[in-house]
């Protein structure tokens, strides 16, 4: 569905023209089917990436396609729903009246037209009410649903979102990433880009981490994560010192809570917490989480 290959980018910025390298050398490709997000920091390449593919860049230089064919052609959009970071709403038009205009744009036609209208707006849980009533009048989060909508009325074979989340309440967030997952179970695929890491680490099938303009990590959750370290919080009956503790079995988050390296570590400290007639409270395997990850991968660019 979406296959770049060596993208680069260079903007030049300021009067003295400077140049920035936004993209370097970025490989990624999206399966059909995918529920895929695309993660990275502020100016990391993300939006940039996006824009290319949909023909509102040019790439400095290497390869990108949708469908098949080449970004930035006419035919490699007409099965593709967009919605960008920051869309732009007509604000006295309806909802209803935003979703005609730009269902007709698509080239839908009356009868089917209505039909979609009606489905999408269902489908991101706007009520006949809300879509009667001018976009001005939206909150955030409904302006998101509008635009959701309309990157779905043509019935895309694959959505592209950019920063869907953004400026979400928790409630709006997981209305969004419902939909998403609605999406996927129904063989659309999808592509976003995302800040809010726990929601792409519970519902995407495959991501790609981009830093500096660069690939550092892509593949499953799980191959992200392969070979992060993993620690045990070990939580204790009664409180101890951290100099009753013996060397080599972990640190002392609080006094009740003891955070152990390796499994080796674990059981030690098990014993001796039994040795010593500590009880034990709970036993929890931690992993890095997407965030945690990021944050090394942003490190190590600095």
């Amino acid at each position: 569905m979406i296959q770049v290959e060596d993208l680069r980018k260079t903007y030049r910025i300021g009067f003295w023209r400077k140049s920035v390298e936004a993209l370097r050398g970025v490989t990624f490709d999206v399966k059909e089917g995918d529920l895929y997000g695309f993660i990275g920091p502020n100016g990391a390449g993300k939006s940039t990436s996006i824009k290319i593919l949909l023909g509102l860049l040019k790439p400095g230089s290497g390869s990108a396609s949708l469908m098949g064919k080449p970004a930035g052609s006419p035919r490699s959009r007409l099965d593709v729903g967009f919605l960008p970071e920051q869309p732009y709403f007509y604000d006295y038009l309806t909802g209803r009246e935003f979703l005609w205009f730009y269902g007709q744009l698509s080239g839908l036609r009356w009868g089917d037209l209505k039909v979609r209208v009606k489905e999408v707006s269902e489908l991101v849980s706007l009520k006949p009410d809300a879509m009667d009533r001018k976009l001005r009048t939206y909150s955030k989060g409904m302006l998101q649903r509008i635009g959701l909508a309309q990157a779905l009325l043509s019935r895309p074979r694959l959505v592209i979102l950019d920063e869907p989340m953004s400026g979400l309440d928790p409630l709006g967030r997981r209305d969004v990433r419902n939909l998403l997952k609605t999406l996927h179970a129904q063989g659309i695929t999808v592509f976003y880009s995302s800040h809010v890491l726990s929601d792409v680490e519970a519902i995407c099938t495959r991501l790609a981490m981009v830093v500096d303009g660069q690939i550092r990590r892509q593949g499953t959750v799980e191959q992200v994560l392969e070979g992060e370290a993993e620690h045990w919080q070990i939580g204790l009956g009664s409180e101890i010192k951290a100099e009753s503790l013996p060397n080599g079995l972990g640190a002392l988050i609080d006094a009740r809570t003891v955070s152990c390296p390796t499994p080796e570590a674990q059981r030690s400290l098990l014993q001796w917490a039994m040795a010593q007639g500590i009880g034990i409270v709970s036993v929890n395997r931690n992993r890095q989480t997407l965030e945690d990850v990021l944050a090394m991968e942003v490190a190590k660019a600095e």
